[in-house]
């Protein structure tokens, strides 16, 4: 998975971007690659990338309010009593993701942002390993 995560500069936000790189019978999405960016809006508008998108929105939101156990077992606690990152879904979409040689794939765009953050400020250290997890969760429960 060439998944892209990118944290805006002065801002408590990142952008993730997820092509998909294989098919995926259960969306009936079987043709992910294909030669120009025109080719992959029929794919963003399917009634299968629709329900990917959904299904994305559904698990996304559960694993913002309960991100993921860091690997060492620890959780990120958030009592309102700490600092914690305090993340929420900005935007979450379908993407043109080009790829290599000329071929391009549908994919997912994914904002998030700590609302607790200042809003002058880059995101954290602690906010982006939790983005990281969730990213990884994410991919594993839509089995990407």
């Amino acid at each position: 998975m060439s998944m892209r995560i990118a944290p805006d500069k002065n801002k408590p936000s990142v952008a993730i971007e997820i092509p998909l790189t294989k098919p995926l019978p259960d969306y009936d999405l079987e043709q992910v690659e294909q030669p120009t960016p025109r080719d992959i809006d029929g794919i963003l508008v399917s009634q299968g990338f629709r329900d990917l998108v959904d299904d994305a929105r559904g698990i996304l939101t559960d694993l913002v309010a309960h991100p993921p156990p860091h690997p060492d077992g620890t959780h990120f606690v958030d009592l309102d009593l700490t600092d914690g990152p305090h993340l929420e879904i900005a935007q979450l979409t379908g993407a043109i993701c080009p790829g290599d040689e000329e071929v391009y794939r549908p994919g997912l765009w994914i904002v998030l942002k700590d609302s607790k953050a200042r809003p002058n400020q880059a995101m954290n250290e602690v906010a982006l390993e939790q983005v990281q997890l969730i990213v990884k969760a994410l991919l594993k429960k839509l089995g990407l």
